[in-house]
C-alpha cells in the first residue's frame, strides 16, 4: 500500500513541476505565431493624385509601388455605370482567378479576352458591387483615366500582388483635388 501511494505521489508531484513548463512552452508558442501574424499585416493605398497603388506592412514599410488606371470619370463612386473610382476605406473580399473572364466595354470590338488580367481581387465596397483591382488587356492605359471604375495594374504587377494579398486585408483610395472639386460638384448639385 505505500508503495502505491508513494507512486502516485511521485506522479502528482511530477504532473505539478512539469505543468508549468508546459504551459509556458504553448504560450510561447501561441505568442511567437500572433506575433508572425502581426509581421504578415499589409494594407495598400491607391492614390488617384499619383495614379500608384502602393502595398505597405504593419511598419509603413514600402513593399511595392506600381502604377494604375482608375475610373474615367472624377469624384467618388456614386452608382453603377458613372465611370468613377470609389474613394474611402474598404477591404479585399476575395481573389479569384480572372484569366478566362471576357468583357465588353461598348466600344463596339465585343467581348475582349484577358480583359481583366490574370487575377481580380474584389473589393468589399458598401453600395457598389464588381469593384476590384485586377490586370489588363491594355497596359498602355496604366497610367490615365480609362477604367470604368475598377483599378487596373500591369498583369506582371497583378501576379506580384496577389502573393501579399488576403481576405480583410485593409485598401485605402485616396481621392485627387480634381476627384475632390467633382465630389463638391456633386455634392452641391
Amino acid at each position: 500500500m505505500n508503495r502505491k501511494r508513494q507512486i502516485i505521489l511521485y506522479i502528482l508531484l511530477g504532473v505539478v513541476i512539469l505543468l508549468p513548463y508546459v504551459g509556458f512552452v504553448v504560450i510561447q508558442n501561441w505568442y511567437s505565431n500572433k506575433v508572425d501574424e502581426i509581421k504578415c499585416a499589409r494594407f495598400i493605398v491607391v492614390d488617384k493624385t499619383q495614379m500608384t497603388l502602393t502595398l505597405f506592412d504593419y511598419q509603413g514599410e514600402n513593399l511595392m509601388s506600381v502604377p494604375i488606371a482608375c475610373g474615367k470619370a472624377l469624384g467618388n463612386k456614386q452608382k453603377r455605370g458613372d465611370m468613377r473610382t470609389p474613394e474611402g476605406v474598404f477591404h479585399v473580399e476575395s481573389i479569384e482567378d480572372a484569366s478566362n473572364w471576357t468583357h465588353d466595354f461598348g466600344d463596339g470590338l465585343g467581348e475582349i479576352e484577358g480583359a481583366y488580367g490574370p487575377f481580380f481581387i474584389r473589393l468589399a465596397c458598401p453600395n457598389h458591387k464588381g469593384i476590384g483591382i485586377h490586370g489588363t488587356h491594355l497596359p498602355e492605359s496604366i497610367g490615365t483615366r480609362a477604367s470604368e471604375g475598377c483599378i487596373r495594374i500591369d498583369n506582371n504587377d497583378l501576379s506580384q500582388l496577389v502573393k501579399e494579398v488576403h481576405p480583410g486585408m485593409v485598401v485605402a483610395i485616396l481621392p485627387s483635388v480634381e476627384d475632390v472639386v467633382e465630389n463638391e460638384k456633386l455634392i452641391n448639385k
